[in-house]
């Protein structure tokens, strides 16, 4: 995913990954007992997901390890590298297919990496916005990308369609799994189950007038996709849709074979 413009008043620093220099000292004089990166990282991945990306500072990180802010900075420059590594870390929950592997269709280990990258950003809600501010050029983060990669190769599209069908798929994947994870982080907040917050939103808003008519158009197509839960009727739209996008595959592939009959 592309990297964004830094914020204003920020150098344009690449990438925690292309660390040249050794770290000595940094910020925090000497370097404390009992820390060192994976710690600092798993802890962080934990505040992360306990309290938000807007709520972590390096305070509340240092007091979680009970130690100095300052400490934290025999490790990491800034916050921005910690949580580069935090991105990366949680990249490494993915379960991988091996392309390489025999009698499985790319078809199947496609449906696996849509499937586990969604999952990953609804656990994670802050890692959509976080993917789509740094290089995402961690050792796991690009383990991740290479097998899809391979993955998509393997459909035999032509080699100047393959990172279009990457985009398809997982550009897709990325905007579903960041709404989904938003719509729990919420509903977790009021309290609710997802089922009694999302009947109590349809109630409320079936009775407002300027909302009636398109909840009723929307309810008619909610009981065509079917489901019983939040949770079942997200899986079928999911499924559905990355079925939509496999389908598009195999019809470009049949019509780049069509189109040059040496292909086939």
């Amino acid at each position: 995913m592309a990297r964004t413009s830094p914020p204003s008043g920020r150098s344009a620093r690449s990438s925690v990954w292309l660390e040249t220099k050794t770290r000595r000292g940094g910020r925090g004089g000497g370097q404390p007992s009992g820390l060192d990166r994976t710690r600092i990282t798993e802890v962080t991945v934990r505040l992360l997901d306990a309290e938000g990306l807007a709520k972590f500072s390096m305070r509340r990180l240092a007091a979680e390890l009970n130690v100095t802010a300052m400490s934290v900075y025999w490790y990491v420059d800034t916050k921005d590298d910690l949580l580069e590594l935090a991105l990366d870390a949680v990249f490494g929950e993915l379960r991988l297919p091996d392309p390489g592997a025999e009698g499985e269709e790319w078809r199947d280990q496609l449906r696996m990496l849509a499937t586990e990258y969604r999952s990953l950003l609804v656990r994670h809600p802050w890692l959509s916005p976080l993917a789509g501010t740094f290089l995402n050029i961690g050792p796991k983060s690009l383990a991740f990308s290479r097998v899809v990669q391979r993955v998509i190769r393997r459909t035999g599209l032509p080699e100047h369609g393959l990172t279009g069908a990457i985009s398809a798929v997982f550009q897709f994947v990325y905007g579903y799994g960041t709404i989904e994870g938003h719509f729990f982080a919420r509903v977790a907040d009021t309290g609710m189950t997802p089922d009694d917050y999302f009947r109590h939103a349809m109630t409320t808003l079936d009775g407002a007038p300027t909302t009636a008519e398109v909840v009723e158009e929307s309810k008619q197509l909610m009981a065509a996709r079917g489901g019983d839960t939040v949770a079942e009727m997200m899986d079928r739209d999911f499924t559905f849709a990355l079925d939509l996008l496999v389908a598009g595959i195999e019809a470009m592939v049949k019509r780049a074979g069509d189109q040059d009959p040496g292909r086939q």
